[in-house]
């Protein structure tokens, strides 16, 4: 083990690039994965992400796979994560590079026993697992820029912090099928979550949906597996849920669908989720609602066709990911955002356009 970042000797021929948290993590980990690929491009690099990532990942051209990684079924407790590190020593990897800071990561890096395994420095038994560590700098640095840490310890440097999303072509023409024939810009609407206290009131929701068609917008809604019954209520309290301008597509796309039909859309109105990353990494005006979390966390859209909206509390953050229920009792960080707050902010970026995905560095 290293105490101080060295820099190892490489190239490497089979890089495995770890990030096994949420959707918006694993996408945030695209610029790192391209410093990774620019730096050894004759590398295979195998992506492992969180079971059920993998089909929204797979036309990546940095990838030579990608493999999910199910902590609740097939690789679940310590076992399964000992099998995995096994499993990427018999894929002959030279290097691993680990974004994820947890026990079980540390466990599979560990196990692994790859010649260069790479993490950063805290938990303090990353130092066991890993034999390059690197301080993550949570407080001083944006999460892409954390990641970017990771590379700067091999020597390379990620020149280019967007994540640039490469989507198969099928999901591609299925959205434009969706969409078609639309009139007025296209606005799309996110209410779920999975932590709760990060979802905006589906009546506030069902308010903006009116304001958007009372404009001459399209309004689209949208949900992910579980978050069914938040869509449907705010269909429900919607003045116009039965318009032709409205179309709910809660609970009926793929991820690369989903992904393809966000960054076709004129705005996209979400809570601080995963596919707020899949809209303003493709250029997408994103108005992002934060209540529990901060952007001063480091997960936020980026690009001046982005936006949060967000109302200033002593009491916020409250956690990373925000607690199922709020500490205070009021969930005034949410409910405080009123509709036509939001609206106005949503028709100065629609105003504005979408915005240019930012060329990458030379």
């Amino acid at each position: 083990m290293n105490d101080a970042p060295t820099t190892p000797s490489g190239p490497f021929s089979r890089i495995a690039l770890w990030q096994t948290a949420f959707l918006g993590d694993a996408a945030l980990t695209l610029p790192l994965a391209r410093a990774l690929a620019r730096a050894w491009p004759a590398a295979e690099i195998h992506f492992y992400v969180r079971g059920g990532l993998e089909t929204l990942f797979a036309a990546q051209p940095e990838f030579a796979s990608v493999t999910g990684v199910y902590k609740r079924g097939r690789d679940a407790g310590l076992p399964g994560a000992w099998r995995l590190g096994r499993g990427l020593a018999a894929r002959g990897c030279d290097l691993l590079v680990s974004a994820h800071t947890s026990l079980r990561s540390a466990l599979v890096a560990f196990a692994s026993r790859i010649p260069v395994r790479l993490g950063y420095d805290a938990p303090p038994y990353n130092r066991l697992a890993y034999t390059l560590t690197t301080p993550r700098r949570f407080d001083e640095l944006d999460e892409i820029e954390r990641l970017l840490e990771l590379a700067r310890v091999l020597g390379i440097a990620g020149r280019d912090p967007w994540p640039r999303l490469t989507l198969p072509s099928d999901a591609l023409a299925e959205a434009g099928t969706l969409l078609r024939g639309l009139p007025g810009p296209v606005v799309g609407l996110h209410p779920g979550s999975v932590w709760p206290t990060k979802r905006w009131p589906a009546a506030h929701f069902s308010r903006l949906a009116d304001l958007a068609l009372a404009a001459g917008a399209s309004t689209v809604l949208f949900s992910g597996p579980g978050e069914e019954a938040a869509a449907a209520q705010v269909r429900q309290g919607m003045a116009g849920r039965d318009s032709a301008r409205l179309l709910d597509l809660s609970g009926r796309l793929s991820l690369p669908v989903l992904a393809a039909t966000l960054g076709r859309l004129d705005l996209y109105v979400t809570g601080d989720s995963g596919p707020m990353h899949l809209s303003w990494a493709q250029g997408t005006p994103t108005l992002a609602l934060f209540g529990p979390t901060t952007q001063r966390l480091g997960f936020f859209p980026r690009g001046a066709h982005s936006r949060v909206l967000q109302t200033a509390l002593p009491c916020r953050p409250c956690g990373l990911h925000g607690p199922r229920e709020c500490p205070e009792g009021h969930h005034r960080c949410m409910t405080d955002i009123s509709p036509e707050a939001a609206w106005a902010a949503a028709s100065e970026l629609l105003a504005a356009g979408r915005g240019n995905v930012p060329g990458e560095a030379a």
